[in-house]
């Protein structure tokens, strides 16, 4: 079996984006989402909106999100709307919350190693065409975050945020994390997550992660650390597996003395065991050929 290739590059820029999704030969058809982290409120490191300008209009896409799951501002409509249009996020595009309102969309996860069925908003059923596009770095629980948390985390409703992080038993905010939740069986459950939005889009979609302002925390981080490697570059592939992998061999081979932190942070939480959880649906690989195109 051939490997997956993910393109590199070392130039962080709005246009080397459209390079990169230009490099993947795929044209995405139809009505593109376009999924982002609008990032949580008091966040420094979230990639601002001005930067997807090209690759939004090279597309024609609409930026798509989805409630939280923790006390925040952006786990109601009401307030994720007005984060919004603070953060600049509606001033540049027309922006979906796909789980404005209910009922939720309840996609089918085939051979879930914990999940049966993944709550994603409504919404979703608009777009025939998917872009993830992921800020790189680290998270509180997930141990990392890329394109597999942008697939499961990201697209999941609020209720399905908690279905997800409670391993399928609540579908509630309230008390979410008040539990004792199984750490593997929470990554288990975000590569099946991951796994049906994949297979809702049968192939329409591709994949750009942006490694740049790496903290160990994440975007959804009201109280955030400051990064704490240097920038890298940024990847894209048709492989969401791959790509992820990619980026975290490229924090491991880094020569920045800051990235022990990093790796912690990643092994601390079991990180990898995403990737593995993945692999094992067959939607991608961990192998996989690194093309520079700088």
């Amino acid at each position: 079996m051939s490997k997956s290739k993910v393109y590199f590059t070392k130039t962080i820029s709005p246009e080397m984006v459209v390079t990169l999704y230009r490099a993947l030969g795929e044209n995405l058809t139809g009505k593109v989402g376009v999924k982002v982290h609008s990032g949580e409120a008091g966040n420094q490191n979230y990639l601002r909106p001005e930067f997807f300008k090209p690759i939004v209009e090279k597309v024609n896409g609409t930026i798509v999100e989805c409630n939280t799951a923790y006390p925040g501002e952006r786990n109601t409509t009401e307030k994720h709307k007005q984060l919004l249009k603070n953060h600049g996020w509606t001033k540049y595009y027309s922006v979906d919350i796909m789980d404005a309102e209910g009922p939720d969309m309840i996609l089918p996860i085939k051979n879930g190693l914990v999940l049966k069925e993944d709550y994603v908003g409504k919404n979703l059923a608009k777009y025939d065409s998917l872009l993830v596009i992921s800020h790189f770095k680290g998270h509180p629980m997930g141990g990392f975050g890329g394109a597999l948390k942008q697939l499961s985390i990201g697209c999941a409703s609020s209720a399905g945020k908690a279905w997800i992080h409670s391993s399928g038993e609540t579908a509630k905010q309230e008390g979410l994390f008040d539990r004792k939740l199984a750490q593997d069986s929470f990554l288990e459950s975000m590569a099946d997550a991951a796994s049906a939005v994949v297979d809702y889009f049968k192939g329409n979609m591709a994949f750009i992660n942006v490694m740049c302002n790496m903290s160990v925390d994440c975007d959804c981080c009201a109280v955030a650390e400051d990064p704490c490697l240097a920038d890298i570059g940024m990847l894209a592939s048709l492989d969401p597996i791959a790509l992820d992998q990619a980026c975290i061999d490229l924090v491991y081979s880094s020569n920045d003395a800051g990235k022990q932190h990093f790796i912690e942070r990643v092994e601390s939480r079991n990180g990898l065991h995403t990737i593995e959880s993945a692999a094992k649906h067959g939607f991608g690989m961990r192998e996989y050929e690194l093309i520079n195109i700088d």
